[in-house]
């Protein structure tokens, strides 16, 4: 098994490098930079950046083992993420870059701040952030450490350490652009990693067609509705339709999406970005729930993986794959789960350095040399706590990363995307739509409330907007909004 650990070491070592080689070249400006990338980012690196960090460990893992269990349906469910990227740079893209640049903003929490003439709400939406993002960064590091464990054969703590002690360096020392230059190496070995899997699962099978003819085979004898889009019921309708909400339209949300609309060079390069990702985003997104499917014709009980589908792809690695190559096309997962927390680790520093801190600092300002020094202690710190939670996981903590990414959608979905384009939008409706919301997202969850198949963030949506909509035309609006809305 010593042959699968070497290019997962050459590809820690590769993100070693590259944090150290951008940071060196970095300009000397630092909060900017540290947390934008002081907006040069070119076209092909933001698009490739965004599709690594929307990109996770659940789509390298549970998508795929949900694929295999619920056959095309679920590959259905999970097509609404082709349109991610064009989505959030379309939509986002030129009006939020403008507005950032007018008030010199770093932060999504920046523009909120001064669109609603509010720093708690900013502030609040600060602290909302960086629950959800701590809860999620926790989850990617506990399903990474599972796949490096289940396919290599070390122990839980020590794959852990491994690989959160490379993400926290590379993170922590070189800032945005760093993150941003290793997320497209990320994405770029996740669609290698995606290739591998895909040839030794139509390689195992004895070619594409004898795969296809077992997969139906199975489907027949069994009646499991893998070719059908319901999954023979067990995927219903009011569920498919959720997925235009949850993984498709309201992503346009995601603080952490949002943020890369700040950090681009030109227009040119917001066009090349939508381009490329919609392209790389759709053929991850969809390609990986494909393995999932197509690997039902080589693994066709669940007894090979104990009954968890989670476990399939690791099983998959491990046990069918040479440990070159499946060292090789582990890099997918694990580039994932890494690019996802790294992306998370700096905006969640950024909540607490800019949107906290500094924001409600005294008039003494910080000299260069010490903000640096606290943005990089805030970062490390953040991640060794995601670090010691996926150590010892609480279910809690599991509990909350079940709804952070949703929590994130309903929290921002209104003051985000009301504000930039709704000039009646007011401080109120952005209360509003963040109390109802959330307080409707949670309480479903809580309770199990029966939606009829629905995903509880679609009435949770639907109740934030109403409360946003009604907030806003019962006050009166903030006065001075020329940034956002220049006259003619």
């Amino acid at each position: 098994m010593v042959g699968i650990f070497v290019p997962i070491l050459l590809f820690f070592f590769l993100l070693f490098f590259l944090s150290w080689f951008v940071r060196s070249q970095a300009p000397a400006r630092f909060l900017g930079e540290y947390f934008l990338a002081d907006r040069t980012l070119k076209g092909f690196v933001l698009a490739m950046s965004l599709v690594a960090t929307y990109g996770s460990v659940s789509s390298f893992v549970s998508g795929p083992g949900l694929a295999w269990q619920y056959g095309l349906g679920w590959v259905a469910f999970a097509a609404p993420q082709i349109i991610t990227g064009f989505l959030v740079l379309g939509v986002l893209g030129s009006k939020l870059a403008l507005i950032g640049r007018r008030l010199n903003a770093v932060t999504i929490m920046d523009v909120i701040a001064a669109r609603f003439k509010s720093d708690v709400l900013a502030a609040v939406m600060a602290l909302l952030m960086l629950s959800f993002f701590t809860a999620m960064m926790t989850g990617q590091l506990i399903g990474g450490a599972q796949i490096f464990s289940q396919a290599t054969g070390l122990s839980y703590s020590k794959g852990l350490l491994l690989f959160s002690v490379v993400v926290l360096f590379y993170t922590t020392m070189g800032g945005f652009r760093a993150v941003a230059i290793t997320d497209t190496a990320c994405a770029i070995l996740m669609l290698v990693g995606m290739g591998l899997l895909g040839l030794s699962l139509i390689n195992e099978a004895g070619g594409y067609e004898a795969l296809i003819g077992k997969i139906t085979f199975i489907d027949q004898s069994e009646k499991l509705g893998l070719f059908e889009i319901t999954s023979a019921g067990d995927l219903p309708w009011t569920l498919l339709f959720s997925s235009w909400i949850l993984v498709g339209f309201a992503t346009v949300a995601l603080p952490q999406s949002a943020i890369r609309c700040m950090a681009y060079r030109r227009s040119d390069d917001l066009h090349i970005a939508m381009l490329v990702g919609t392209i790389v985003c759709g053929a991850l997104m969809i390609g990986m729930t494909m393995m999932g499917f197509l690997a039902r014709g080589v693994l066709p009980e669940a007894d090979s993986f104990k009954g968890n589908t989670d476990a399939m792809i690791p099983f998959f690695i491990s046990q069918h794959m040479s440990p070159w190559l499946a060292g090789i096309t582990l890099i997918g997962p694990l580039a994932a789960t890494m690019s996802t927390v790294s992306s998370l680790l700096i905006g969640a520093s950024s909540a607490i350095v800019k949107d906290l801190f500094l924001r409600f600092e005294g008039a003494k300002p910080l000299a260069a040399g010490q903000l640096e020094r606290r943005a990089k202690a805030c970062t490390f710190l953040l991640g060794f706590t995601a670090l010691l939670l996926a150590l010892y996981p609480l279910d809690l903590i599991a509990w909350i990363n079940l709804f952070a990414f949703g929590g994130l959608e309903v929290t921002f979905l209104c003051p985000l995307l009301g504000g930039l384009f709704w000039s009646r939008a007011t401080k109120a409706g952005a209360w509003s739509s963040i109390v109802v919301g959330l307080g409707f997202y949670l309480t479903s969850g809580l309770l199990d409330l029966p939606l009829s198949g629905w995903h509880g963030v679609v009435p949770a949506l639907v109740a934030a907007i109403i409360a946003f909509v009604v907030g806003s035309l019962s006050t009166k609006p903030e006065k001075d909004l020329t940034d956002f809305f220049p006259k003619n």
